[in-house]
């Protein structure tokens, strides 16, 4: 999907000229749309420039349509370059594949995989000729029309099956149909109507929904291509308590993949949210506060938080982690605390006697008495008149 001739099946396909010649490759011009897309499952040869010591691996990893890879061994010693269509051999005939790999890089693959490598392994035969290349692109223009094909001999069979992809192999001998079902198909009677409608050898392979998403490709709910049609060649079971403990609401239409199963990118990140609680308690029962009973209505697994709300109340307290478990230890204990903020049990209060209430009140009272004798003792002398103030001895009577 990374050229603008995907959508016409322009990759890999080579039109006539005016006169009869054939033209170059159109799109993108690596001709992978041809053999499942030009962005299926690809692969970085990082050390393709990095030369190694001792001999070097001859083992090839080959790309086929759908993203099929399988290992060849290189006993002729080809030069070859990642890219480059070669004729491997199959179990009954020559197939034509894409090198996607080679180098140490196919040696870690190989011990990733657990694939045994001995000499009864496919070798490569040669580099495809332009000869080899155009009865390979015949047998690709092949495939839409036995799929249609197969489907209506299905249907008139009333097989309870879906055909979802064929791939003939490059020298026209053997045809491999592609289906699903969820229950047992008897395809005897199939085999044999589609052996002698296209003139070759019958393979029925049956894959999982999964694997029929990621042949067939498409967008995901988050704006890109599948991860099974793009990178994701392992496909692990998921259950639903990785949306529950990731606190996803356990909607399945959004849950959902195009597939008809529960997406896979619930896993990424299931294994960062269950290290994150194992520190959050598990809540089996509401707090008992003063107030009336609390419960859970959401937790911030991340930030370390717990949401408690009244039955009665639409409002929702954030309690850390810490205070929820002091008060699942109260509430374990038989006591109540008054509120989320305030932990002192009502048991354990000291209650106000009226003893030393008077007492209060008697040190306020003598503290205004002895005020008020203190300001009695003082009193305030009388100011004399002006005409009573004494004259300096000094002065003399008048004459």
């Amino acid at each position: 999907m990374s050229c603008k001739s995907c959508a016409t099946g322009g990759c890999g396909t080579q039109r006539g000229a005016a006169d009869g010649q054939k033209t170059a490759t159109t799109g993108c011009g690596s001709g992978g749309c041809s053999t499942g897309g030009c962005n299926k499952l690809n692969s970085f040869d990082w050390l393709s420039d990095i030369a190694m010591p001792g001999q070097r691996y001859d083992v090839i990893e080959v790309k086929f349509k759908g993203g099929r890879k399988e290992y060849h061994r290189n006993v002729h010693q080809l030069d070859l370059t990642t890219g480059d269509y070669v004729v491997v051999e199959m179990q009954s005939g020559f197939h034509i594949g894409a090198v996607s790999l080679q180098g140490e890089l196919v040696r870690l693959q190989v011990k990733k995989r657990a694939v045994k490598i001995t000499d009864d392994t496919k070798v490569i035969h040669r580099i495809a000729t332009p000869k080899d290349l155009e009865r390979h692109e015949q047998a690709v223009l092949r495939d839409l029309p036995a799929l249609y094909r197969s489907r209506e001999i299905s249907r008139e069979l009333k097989l309870n099956m879906k055909l979802s992809d064929v791939e003939f192999q490059s020298d026209n001998t053997k045809a491999t149909f592609y289906y699903s079902s969820e229950e047992r198909v008897d395809f005897r009677e199939l085999i044999k109507m589609l052996a002698g409608e296209f003139k070759a050898r019958i393979e029925m392979r049956q894959i999982s929904l999964r694997q029929e998403a990621g042949r067939l490709g498409g967008i995901g709910s988050c704006g890109r291509e599948l991860c099974c049609s793009t990178w994701l060649t392992d496909f692990k079971n998921i259950a639903t308590s990785a949306a529950r403990y990731q606190n996803l609401s356990l909607n399945p239409a959004k849950l959902s993949g195009q597939c008809g199963r529960l997406k896979c990118c619930l896993n990424y990140e299931l294994d960062t949210y269950m290290d994150a609680l194992r520190d959050i308690p598990a809540i089996e029962k509401p707090l008992e506060t003063q107030k009336g009973r609390a419960y859970l209505q959401k937790t911030d697994i991340f930030r370390k938080l717990m949401w408690f709300g009244y039955g009665a109340e639409s409002t929702w307290y954030p309690l850390p982690i810490v205070r929820v478990l002091e008060i699942l230890e109260l509430n374990k204990n038989g006591i109540i605390p008054e509120s989320f903020d305030v932990l002192t049990p009502i048991g354990e209060k000291q209650p106000v006697t009226l003893a030393a209430l008077n007492s209060d009140l008697q040190k306020l009272d003598a503290k205004y008495t002895t005020r008020t004798a203190s300001s009695k003792k003082k009193k305030k002398k009388p100011r004399s008149p002006d005409n009573s103030i004494p004259r300096p001895a000094s002065a003399g009577k008048p004459s």
